[in-house]
């Protein structure tokens, strides 16, 4: 088993690594909101009126319990890119010659003075994918956020 993970490519590592490390807020977040959903008025009434427990769990409970999920997830997209970024500008990321953009940051910083564009444009890469996804999870709020319903 331990061969198979030695021959994975580095970059497939970080990403693991990253999921892995991260499903535990997922977890809270996703648990927090069944015990949420679960106590409202609409479930009481699925279950006053004799509805089978799975019925409830997959019709009433977790079409109201995914929205904050899907909203965390694209918001932690770029957490993602940036820690991804991160690691292969510091050396502990992407393989030497692949086109990773912190690798890409890392490897213009010798030619920075002259060069300028050679750690701009893959930085800027880096912040508009990042911001990209953030302003989507911040419009996915807004538009599954119950509070905001007329």
């Amino acid at each position: 088993n331990i061969t198979v993970i030695e021959n994975f490519d580095r970059l497939w590592k970080i990403q693991i690594a990253l999921v892995f490390t991260g499903w535990p807020g997922y977890a809270r977040l996703i648990r927090g909101q069944v015990l949420y959903v679960k106590e409202m008025t609409f479930v009481e009434a699925a279950r006053s009126v004799g509805a089978p427990s799975g019925r409830i769990m997959f019709r009433h409970i977790l079409p109201n319990a995914w929205a904050p999920l899907l909203v965390a997830f694209t918001l932690d997209i770029g957490g993602t890119i940036l820690s991804a970024s991160g690691l292969s500008f510091i050396g502990l990321g992407a393989e030497p010659g692949a086109a990773e953009w912190g690798k890409l940051v890392s490897d213009g910083r010798a030619f920075f003075p002259q060069d300028k564009w050679l750690v701009f444009f893959p930085g800027m890469a880096i912040l508009v994918t990042t911001l990209g996804f953030n302003l989507l999870g911040d419009g996915l709020r807004d538009v599954v956020d119950p509070k905001n319903r007329r």
